[in-house]
């Protein structure tokens, strides 16, 4: 929505960031056992985990709120909170065990210094802690690893093991030149107790152990760890092969063995974050013999197992292509007694009017199955929406989980017996927490949905959905991001910026997520070229539609937004005023030798990546021709430039390659640079700082 007039003290702007910013995000959802009452009602808890920024601390806090949700087995009797928040300080991961009588906890504690933290793995019962192991102590591992590319917590069906995934024991290193205090005249023993097997190794100091990339910087060798709750024994699983760095495990049916996804690490690990077309394949590894058993094809990329209640399916998702680095996947079925494998829902080229568009998830919900083993529910971006689905794995046939047609953006967090738990949002309306029981198969759209905390939407914000057919000399033959969109959920910058008094417009350019895989095949080669077209065409568009001020139009963009952003203003210096560009791509060629996807860089030219040559030197004239450095002696639009120091996608250089091309040329900019900062530029103090730079920059030279 526009305003006749922009907002002009930075204290306004700022006590905006204060109200807006102090919205909570829902991260998770879990469902308790179902309790019957004395009086014969049946009821669940929902334990929800929060995250909000707190501008006082500078800092990310989380908070969990539990719950009650009475029912009568198909529908929500009565539904609301039981207490108020409470904030989780410490907690890494945590889960319930199978039958909820026990809850397992990974929780972080020490100091903040090298060395200091330390990582508990507790067992709590009912309405106490009942184990508490000091891993940092056992020093049977590394670190435990909490994120969601490797990371996992698993109880075993008998409730009497934990698995997880850890860091691998490094060996000791010290100088050559180390000396130690030796006692000449010690016994025997003594000698032998300084010649012990595990003493350090001399030289080894400085070896460099390759990383998983972006926000993975700590993670290189990924181990399963089980940990038996009685006797506190840890034991590191034997029998996954040395070339595959494993995660996302669980426990096989009867608690056998362990089923996991394995990442091929060579000749060398690639920045896996947000890359879902990582070699990988799903593996069990039997605990009795050690022997380690491939279960699915080893020349793509999948994610997610999840076993179904029955514990005779495994569903997973699968990514036939390893060239875009997220696109559309297919969903499998692995039946853990005959061994076969099925397409359920295969990849889906184009969408065809209103027709499902695909699955173009990164990781399916830990519970996504429904009570009978035969449906799944999931999440997906749909064109500029992300809606729920669930999919019959027996005929294959999916179904939209609609809710009275709105067209807001939806997120499973769970599904337990049938009851979902899901967030729900808009552009002007932060998440709420909604649940509904899952109807019989073939009434899947009838969800009846309660809500057990209501958001308030924002006043003074309206949005709609616009589809933008390109000319016809900008068609691509193949139909037509990197590889993802934006849907019409809640989110922050947007929202400020709208309540700022600016219009805002985010564009889906073809080869984003949601569209159909033709589209996203048809970027690669493109870049440069049909991105930046698709997103002028829109400008132009709404300028001419609306009754905008065309004098006064701003451009703002992260990654390949800011690359987008970039090229813009070198190719249509005339139409934009003023530009914030985040951690901005700005030449693929130079970006390639010091990126953790320099794979991208070469795809997205159009070329077949190879890691055991250089690219030829007509790659290298084309990475350079499609990247925004090639049109600087056109811009004179104002830069204010952002960069992450710690970068590791689009390392700051890049940045300040263009800051320099820039000054040269007196064209004005700015760049902040944050020096404990990576890609997303999300730690609250950057985020925070960030927007009010950013507002000042575009009242400066846009406000009037």
């Amino acid at each position: 929505m526009e305003r006749q007039v922009l907002l002009s003290e930075p204290d306004e702007a700022a006590a905006l960031y204060r109200g807006l910013s102090r919205q909570p995000a829902l991260s998770a959802a879990c469902l308790g056992p179902e309790v019957t009452t004395q009086y014969g009602g049946r009821y669940r808890t929902v334990h929800t985990e929060w995250t909000q920024r707190d501008l006082e601390r500078m800092e990310s806090i989380r908070f969990c709120r539990q719950y009650l949700v009475f029912h009568d087995g198909d529908s929500v009797v009565f539904s609301g909170p039981a207490g108020n928040s409470v904030e989780t300080r410490g907690e890494l991961l945590s889960r319930e065990s199978p039958s909820g009588a026990m809850k397992a906890v990974l929780r972080k504690a020490g100091g903040t210094g090298p060395g200091e933290e330390k990582q508990f793995l507790e067992v709590w019962e009912k309405n106490r802690k009942l184990k508490s192991f000091n891993l940092s102590a056992l020093e049977k591992h590394g670190p435990v690893y909490e994120d969601d590319c490797f990371g996992c917590l698993s109880w075993s069906h008998s409730e009497t093991h934990l698995l997880y995934v850890a860091e691998k024991k490094r060996p000791k290193a010290e100088s050559f030149f180390q000396t130690k205090a030796l006692d000449i005249g010690g016994s025997d023993d003594e000698m032998a107790r300084l010649r012990k097997p595990d003493q350090a190794i001399k030289g080894d100091q400085f070896v460099f152990y390759e990383d998983w990339g972006e926000n993975m910087v700590s993670k290189s060798t990924p181990v399963l760890c089980v940990l038996d709750v009685e006797s506190g024994n840890i034991s590191v699983l034997e029998g996954v092969p040395e070339s595959v760095s494993p995660g996302q495990a669980f426990w096989a049916p009867g608690d056998t063995g362990v089923v996991f996804v394995g990442w091929w690490h060579e000749p060398f690990r690639l920045g896996i974050r947000f890359c879902t077309n990582r070699r990988s394949a799903l593996f069990y590894v039997d605990l009795t013999g050690g022997k380690c058993e491939l279960l699915s094809d080893d020349s793509a990329a999948v994610s997610s197992p999840r076993l179904s209640p029955d514990q005779c399916r495994i569903v997973y998702l699968r990514y036939p292509s390893l060239v875009p680095h997220h696109q559309c996947s297919q969903l499998c079925l692995y039946d853990w007694y005959t061994k076969v494998t099925s397409v359920v829902v295969d990849v889906v080229s184009r969408q065809l009017g209103e027709n499902f568009s695909g699955i173009y998830c990164s990781l399916l919900p830990l519970g996504c199955w429904s009570a009978d083993s035969r449906r799944v529910v999931f999440d997906s971006a749909q064109r500029s929406r992300q809606d729920l689905f669930a999919v019959d794995t027996q005929t294959g046939s999916v179904t939209a989980l609609m809710a009275g047609g709105s067209c807001g953006s939806w997120k499973l967090l769970t599904i337990d017996r049938d009851l979902l738990v899901a967030q729900f949002s808009t552009p002007s309306l932060p998440p709420s927490l909604k649940v509904g029981f899952l109807p019989p198969a073939g009434k899947e759209q009838t969800v009846q949905w309660v809500s057990l905390e209501e958001a308030e939407p924002i006043p003074d914000i309206s949005w709609g959905i616009r589809v933008l057919q390109p000319p016809p000399e900008q068609e691509n033959s193949q139909y037509g991001g990197p590889h993802s969109s934006f849907v019409t959920a809640w989110m922050l910058f947007p929202a400020l910026l709208c309540k700022m008094g600016f219009a805002v417009l985010l564009v889906n350019y073809r080869g984003s997520t949601g569209f159909g895989q033709d589209s996203i095949l048809s970027l690669p080669g493109n870049v440069g070229h049909q991105d930046v077209k698709d997103v002028q065409f829109a400008v132009e568009q709404v300028l001419q539609e609306e009754r905008f001020d065309a004098g006064r139009v701003a451009l703002m963009g992260g990654s390949h937004g800011g690359f987008l952003s970039c090229h813009l203003i070198g190719q249509y210096p005339e139409t934009y005023g003023a530009c914030v560009a985040r951690n901005p791509v700005i030449n693929m060629a130079s970006m390639m030798g010091s990126t953790d996807i320099p794979d991208w860089c070469v795809v997205e030219a159009g070329f077949p990546y190879s890691g055991d040559c250089l690219p030829d030197l007509s790659v290298w004239a084309e990475m350079l021709d499609k990247s925004p450095i090639k049109y600087a002696p056109q811009v004179k639009t104002p830069l204010l430039l952002m960069l992450g120091q710690e970068d590791r996608r689009v390392p700051f250089k890049q940045g300040l390659e263009y800051y320099r091309a820039l000054k040269a040329r007196n064209v004005p900019v700015r760049l902040l640079l944050y020096p404990q900062s990576t890609h997303t530029l999300s730690e609250v103090g950057v985020e925070s700082d960030s927007f009010m730079n950013a507002a000042l920059w575009l009242h400066t030279h846009l406000g009037r």
